[in-house]
């Protein structure tokens, strides 16, 4: 890229860091207008959540991610135990419904110790 097609670019980027610190301040004069000569503040109350993010269901790859990392933390006889408790003897014979209990229980176990 040459030096003027660097500078251009530059440039445009300042612009639009200018209008966004701009619409940042107009927001704020909005948000914060004062009521006459007491002080006092006006904000505007916030809109309720339309809706909650979804959350993203657990993969195996991530459930096997957190047993990893307890393992080697020096808790692998209590993962099998974990495992057996959801009948299973390895991680992929796990139900995918199970995953979330599964790493609440394997949470707990640093609380235990």
């Amino acid at each position: 890229m040459s030096r003027m097609n660097e500078l251009e670019l530059a440039v445009t980027e300042l612009r639009q860091c200018g209008e966004t610190i701009t619409d940042i301040a107009n927001t704020l004069d909005e948000l914060f207008s004062v009521i006459g000569d007491t002080g006092q503040v006006e904000v505007e109350p916030e809109e309720p959540e339309i809706a909650a993010p979804v959350e993203r269901p657990l993969a195996l790859e991530d459930v096997r991610a957190v047993l990893a990392e307890k393992s080697r933390s020096g808790h692998t006889a209590e993962i099998r135990a974990l495992l057996q408790k959801y009948g299973a003897d390895k991680l992929s014979q796990i139900n995918p419904a199970n995953y979330k209990a599964l790493l609440i229980d394997v949470e707990a176990l640093d609380d235990a110790t």
